[in-house]
């Protein structure tokens, strides 16, 4: 394993073995305006949600490794103490990356990207339109973390109105391959947050689990099981009975199995263990346990 020490590594390839491993990362495209009014769009991909109440986000506006410059973004905040947060979905990706090539002081990225200014209702930052998401933020403090290139500057926000496009909404909550975001990974990377790249995991949080050590010595060592059906199992809530247990005698499947396999122990597990491995792959992770458990009665 390759061990990184932050002090002996050169600080461009900090900021990448960073941004790659700290991936993927939600983009703010951040709106301002300077003391003039003149607006700039950027995004930021060090950023997230912190707090629901009160509803705060935050987001770096980093030094530049290269040059150890700032973007307009960081002035308009110091200036103003007001932003715009918009989310950026896949449709307008291309359009982001536009906005964030280094155009000289005073020339809109509005303009240059072709995206549409809409008036916030609070602040004086606009909003973009084809974003499906718009926070109007007030900046509540500004931490500087250091003045060298690569150097963060975490813009800490309180949220104080949020727009929201009725299209990716289904029964009050945000549908995730409506919304399409985009993530950033590390280099020219991104990645779509919609379609087949959409799982979910299920976990009750408030009831405790059997945990992965109650499970049987077999099956955390399992040759057959992958660290994630591992994890669904140690998931459960309660292990079967040893009445459960005993009966699996009759399933079908396992009792073919038996007479398949004969004498030969390693074999059985082998399959039990590749018949309980496609079950929880349907989601019958009951039994799945029952037949692994079954195999060490």
């Amino acid at each position: 394993m390759l061990t990184i020490d932050p002090k002996t590594t050169p600080t461009r390839d900090m900021h990448q073995y960073l941004l790659g491993a700290v991936a993927p990362r939600p983009i703010a495209f951040a709106s301002t305006v300077d003391e003039a009014g003149n607006a700039n769009i950027a995004p930021y991909s060090f950023f997230n949600a912190f707090s629901s109440n009160p509803p705060t986000l935050v987001f770096s506006a980093n030094r530049r490794v290269v040059d150890n410059t700032t973007k307009d973004t960081l002035h308009n905040i110091e200036t103003t103490r007001e932003v715009v947060i918009n989310v950026v979905s896949h449709s307008i990706v291309r359009q982001m990356a536009v906005a964030s090539i280094q155009f000289d002081v005073g020339v809109s990225e509005f303009d240059k990207s072709g995206l549409t200014p809409v008036a916030s209702e609070l602040v004086k930052p606009f909003r973009i339109k084809e974003s499906p998401v718009q926070m109007e933020c007030r900046v509540r403090e500004i931490i500087t973390l250091g003045d060298k290139g690569g150097a963060g500057h975490l813009i800490i926000c309180d949220v104080l109105r949020m727009h929201i496009d009725e299209n990716v909404i289904d029964n009050g909550r945000i549908n995730p391959h409506k919304i399409d975001l985009v993530g950033r990974m590390g280099r020219a990377y991104y990645t779509r947050a919609s379609g087949d790249a959409i799982f979910t995991v299920v976990q009750e949080v408030m009831k405790v689990s059997v945990g992965y050590d109650a499970l049987p010595e077999s099956v955390c060592n399992s040759h057959v099981l992958s660290g994630n059906d591992i994890g669904i199992l140690a998931g459960l809530h309660t292990l079967p009975s040893a009445e459960d247990i005993a009966d699996m005698k009759h399933n079908e499947t396992v009792k073919r199995l038996m007479q398949e396999c004969g004498d030969d122990k390693i074999a059985l597990r082998t399959r039990l263990h590749h018949y309980a491995k496609s079950e929880i792959g349907k989601g019958n992770k009951a039994l799945a346990i029952k037949v692994l458990m079954f195999d060490v009665s």
